[in-house]
């Protein structure tokens, strides 16, 4: 997550951006590092894995590394490229939401069906555009981590995903316009150096209104913008804004003794999409991007029940090497806070603190 490093407000996105176009303008230096990189290992490789690259004598490939006319492939075996999972695996994304995610039959339908279409598209006409909407601990964040994970191998640490956080990288209200221009110019220089990237905005409920529309133009049905195709980028925002009316519908289907597995989209994402439109207190306020249609889904994360607290414990045992115990499992669900206060049905914080809960049961 290139943009989470290097501190606060327009200090810290300013000093990721100085280091971005430092990157960019050397252009030749950065390359060279990397290709130096790629030498060394050709250097270090077992005859069997120099014969694999035969006809090319080593010599021939080691003067293309060190001219940076090398073979994409060759070169991508010792350093990440933009695209480097070449083909997502619906399978394999599929697997990955059952086995993570609970409770979010509408999340995991929406995120499959739009994230593998969207790759497998050769042409798309304009940026995948999601935005993820729920309380804290329902799993929006999970799901953002799931997605570059199967599009890069670094995951949220591949240099082609990059991660904002509204309180850490756009604090100061005074500062809007300087952050709308180093927005762009960093969306610019990453998109130009891989058209793949991928673009995660968090706490979109406390940004501040306006400022998310400086990027419009990134989003919209443009073949070119300045020269540069945004056509092929993801971006993702993460909100807790609509929560409420999420709540509202999933309250409704449990009062009517309806099973949650039976909420559709059409119940609930235009009243969504409305209510962040029209939350004062959300970066979505009266946007352009929910104005001119640029949001291809709104993802409503449901409230969790406490069966589902007990299934992110029991994933959490596991991967803390943990034989299941379901006593502890109960003993820590069942101190979790529930609401409505009369009828508890849903978990007020989500999976979000049952890991640390567990931490004192195995209190060594």
């Amino acid at each position: 997550m290139a943009s989470a490093r290097g501190g606060t407000g327009s200090a810290g996105l300013a000093a990721v951006l100085v280091r971005g176009r430092r990157e960019n303008a050397q252009g030749g230096a950065g390359l060279g590092m990397k290709l130096g990189r790629a030498a060394l290992g050709l250097l270090l490789l077992a005859p069997s894995v120099v014969q694999a690259v035969e006809p090319i004598s080593l010599g021939l490939a080691l003067a293309g590394v060190l001219t940076g006319y090398i073979y994409p492939r060759l070169y991508c075996l010792f350093a990440e490229c933009c695209g480097q999972k070449r083909t997502l695996s619906r399978e394999a994304l599929q697997k990955d939401l059952d086995n993570k995610l609970f409770g979010q039959h509408l999340a995991k339908k929406i995120i499959l069906n739009a994230v593998f279409g969207f790759i497998n598209n050769p042409k798309p006409k304009k940026p995948l555009t999601l935005s993820l909407h729920g309380w804290t601990g329902t799993g929006k964040n999970f799901v953002s981590k799931i997605i570059a994970e199967n599009i890069y191998e670094g995951g949220l640490n591949s240099d082609y995903v990059h991660l904002f956080v509204a309180t850490l990288h756009f604090p100061h209200a005074s500062n809007i316009t300087l952050y709308k221009d180093q927005l762009q110019l960093w969306i610019r220089g990453n998109v130009s150096a891989c058209a793949r990237s991928i673009f995660i905005f968090d706490e979109m409920d406390k940004m501040h209104a306006g400022l998310i529309d400086a990027i419009k133009p990134f989003l919209d049905y443009y073949d070119l913008v300045d020269g540069v195709s945004y056509q092929k980028a993801i971006f993702i925002f993460l909100s807790n804004a609509g929560a409420e009316r999420i709540t509202d519908v999933a309250l409704d289907f449990w009062r009517s003794g309806k099973q949650r597995e039976d909420i559709k989209l059409k119940d609930i994402e235009h009243a969504l999409s409305v209510s962040v439109f029209n939350n004062k207190n959300s970066g979505f306020w009266h946007s352009s991007l929910i104005d001119r249609n640029l949001i291809d889904y709104f993802v409503p994360f449901l409230p969790l029940e406490y069966k589902h607290l007990k299934m992110c414990i029991r994933v959490e045992m596991q991967s803390r090497g943990y034989e299941t115990n379901e006593d502890i499992v109960s003993r820590v669900a069942e101190e979790m806070t529930f609401f409505p206060k009369e009828e508890r049905v849903f978990s007020d914080k989500g999976c979000k603190t049952v890991f640390t809960k567990l931490d004192y049961y195995y209190d060594d």
